[in-house]
C-alpha cells in the first residue's frame, strides 16, 4: 500500500543525522524529495554520497523561498529553528510541518514509549530498552539517539516495542504523542533557541499534550516544572510518577537505600535494586533508574525483568565513561554535558575526588553561577577552552575569589590544548574529567564527535 507521501513534493531543511534518514526513506515511499542545507557540496559530502542512489534536489548555500515552490511538506532537522525566514516563508503560505520522528510515531504499528527532558534521556532510554529486552520483547531503540526510527519503519512488528528519546526541537512542531510519554525533568537549556523557559517548557509538554484514553503519563514527582503538568491536570488518563524524595501511588520511589515500584495500582510493591547494586555513579543516576522502572512497569515489564536489566547495565558512551588511565591519572569523558546542570550531576558522583575540569565549547546562554561556585570548591584545577572559554574563566574566577579558593585557573584555544594542559597539571590519583557545559558547535558536530576526539587523544599518551 503507498505512503500517503507518495508522489508528494517534499523540502527537507538541514541534512544532518536525521535529515539523510527522513530523505532516503521519502525517496524509498515515492516521494519527490528537495534538500535544502546551509553548507556546502564540500561539507556535506559524506550524506550525499549516503544518498547518491536516490533522485534528490539539492539547494545548499542558502535556504531561497524559490524551494517550497509546489512543495506539499516541509521537514525541519532538529537544528532548524521556528523562526528561521524560510520556516516563517512555509507557514505563511499554509505549508504543513513536520519532521522524521512525527512522521515515524503516525505510522509506527507497534506501541511507542517516549521519553524527553534537559538531562538523563540517552540513559533512561537506553535502560528502558534493555528492560523491555529482558521482559522478552523486542525493542526498537532511538530517535534522538542512535538510529533515526523512520529507518526501521519496514521491519517493526506489531508486537515490538518502541523505545524512543525525543529532544525539545522534534516536540515543539509535534502532534502525536506517545502511548507511553515520560518527562524526566526540566532545567534551563538549549534557551539560546528557546526564547524562555515558558517556551522550552510548553516544548517538553508536547509529549503528552496529545495523548489519548489508555495512554500513561510518567512525570517526575521531585521536579516543579513536570509535577506542575499533572497538578494542572494536562495528563489526559493515567498518570505515573517517580520520586527519590516522595512515596507514590503508582510508579517508582525511593526508601532509604532501596529502588521500589508499583506499575499499577492493583500490583503489589517490589525492589527493583538497591543503590549500591546499581553499576552507574552519581545519585542522577539513581534517579534516572527510578525513571525508567516506572516507565518500563507503565509498558508492561515485570520488576524482575527491571531488576535483571540494571544489574547488567553498563554506560552510555560520552557519560562519565572512563576512558583511560596514564601515569595513576584517570579520565572520564561526560561530553554529553551541555549544559551547566549536567556538569554539577557529574561533579556529584565524584564528589571527594582529587578533579581536574575542561569546560568549554558554545554557551547555550544559561547561568553558571551555581557551577562556578561549586566547582572552586571541588575541583584543584579548571581548564576553559573554545568559544565560551573565556566566558567560563571570567566566571570561575569571580567564584574563585568569593570562596577565597586556591583552586587553579587556566584559559586554552581548544579542547586538545586543554588536554595537554591537563596531562602536565594532574596529579598521580587525580581524575581529569571532561564535562564541558556547552555544546560542541564551536569544533565539534555534535558532542559525540567531541568525546570520540577526547577517547583519542587520551588513547594516544
Amino acid at each position: 500500500m503507498d505512503d500517503p507521501l507518495s508522489g508528494k513534493r517534499v523540502a527537507i531543511i538541514g541534512l544532518a543525522r536525521q535529515g539523510t534518514a527522513l530523505a532516503r526513506w521519502l525517496c524509498e515511499n515515492g516521494a519527490q524529495v528537495v534538500v535544502s542545507d546551509m553548507r556546502t557540496e564540500d561539507q556535506l559530502a559524506e550524506p550525499m554520497a549516503e544518498l547518491a542512489d536516490y533522485s534528490i534536489t539539492y539547494i545548499l548555500g542558502d535556504h531561497p523561498d524559490y524551494l517550497l515552490n509546489r512543495v506539499d511538506l516541509v521537514c525541519l532537522s532538529g537544528g532548524v529553528p521556528l523562526d528561521a525566514p524560510i520556516v516563517q516563508e512555509a507557514v505563511k503560505r499554509d505549508i504543513p510541518l513536520s519532521n522524521d520522528a512525527q512522521l515515524f510515531l503516525d505510522r509506527c504499528p507497534c506501541h511507542v514509549i517516549g521519553i524527553t527532558g534537559s538531562a538523563g534521556k540517552t540513559t533512561t532510554t537506553s535502560l528502558v530498552g534493555k528492560m523491555c529486552e529482558a521482559a522478552g520483547k523486542l525493542p526498537w531503540v532511538g530517535g534522538n539517539i542512535g538510529n533515526p526510527l523512520i529507518t526501521d519503519l519496514p521491519f517493526i512488528q506489531p508486537n515490538d516495542i518502541v523505545v524512543m528519546e525525543l529532544s525539545s526541537f522534534q516536540l515543539e512542531i509535534m502532534s502525536t504523542s506517545p502511548h507511553v510519554a515520560a518527562i524526566l525533568n526540566i532545567t534551563p537549556n538549549h534557551l539560546d533557541r528557546h526564547k524562555s523557559m515558558i517556551e522550552y517548557i510548553e516544548a517538553k509538554a508536547q509529549i503528552i499534550e496529545n495523548q489519548f484514553a489508555g495512554d500513561v503519563a510518567v512525570l517526575n514527582r521531585d521536579d516543579p516544572h513536570t509535577y506542575e503538568m499533572a497538578v494542572q491536570g494536562r495528563v489526559v488518563d493515567d498518570l505515573s510518577l517517580f520520586s527519590a524524595q516522595f512515596p507514590v501511588d503508582v510508579g517508582a520511589w525511593l526508601v532509604g537505600d532501596r529502588l521500589l515500584c508499583r506499575p499499577q495500582f492493583t500490583i503489589p510493591m517490589d525492589c527493583v535494586c538497591t543503590i549500591n547494586e546499581i553499576p552507574l555513579r552519581g545519585h542522577h543516576n539513581v534517579v534516572n533508574v527510578l525513571a525508567a522502572s516506572a516507565i518500563a512497569g507503565a509498558a508492561g515489564v515485570p520488576v524482575e525483568a527491571m531488576r535483571e536489566a540494571v544489574l547488567a547495565f553498563k554506560s552510555v558512551p560520552h557519560r562519565l565513561e572512563e576512558v583511560g588511565k596514564w601515569q595513576g591519572v584517570t579520565f572520564i569523558n561526560d561530553s554529553i554535558a551541555t549544559a551547566p546542570e549536567r556538569v554539577l550531576a557529574a561533579l556529584e558522583a565524584y564528589e571527594g575526588e582529587s578533579l581536574v575540569l575542561l569546560l568549554g565549547g558554545r554557551d547555550k546562554k544559561l547561568p553558571w553561577d551555581a557551577l562556578a561556585q561549586r566547582a572552586v570548591v571541588q575541583c584543584h584545577y579548571v581548564i576553559t577552552f573554545g568559544e565560551a572559554g573565556l566566558m567560563i574563566a571570567e566566571q570561575i574566577a569571580k567564584a574563585r575569589k568569593a570562596a577565597r579558593a586556591e583552586t587553579r585557573l587556566e584559559q586554552v584555544g581548544t579542547l586538545d590544548d586543554a588536554v595537554d594542559l591537563a596531562v602536565h597539571a594532574a596529579n598521580e590519583g587525580d581524575i581529569v574529567l571532561l564535562s564541558p557545559g556547552c555544546t560542541s558547535y564551536d569544533a565539534y558536530r555534535d558532542f559525540e564527535e567531541r568525546g570520540e576526539a577526547f577517547r583519542k587523544m587520551v588513547r594516544k599518551l
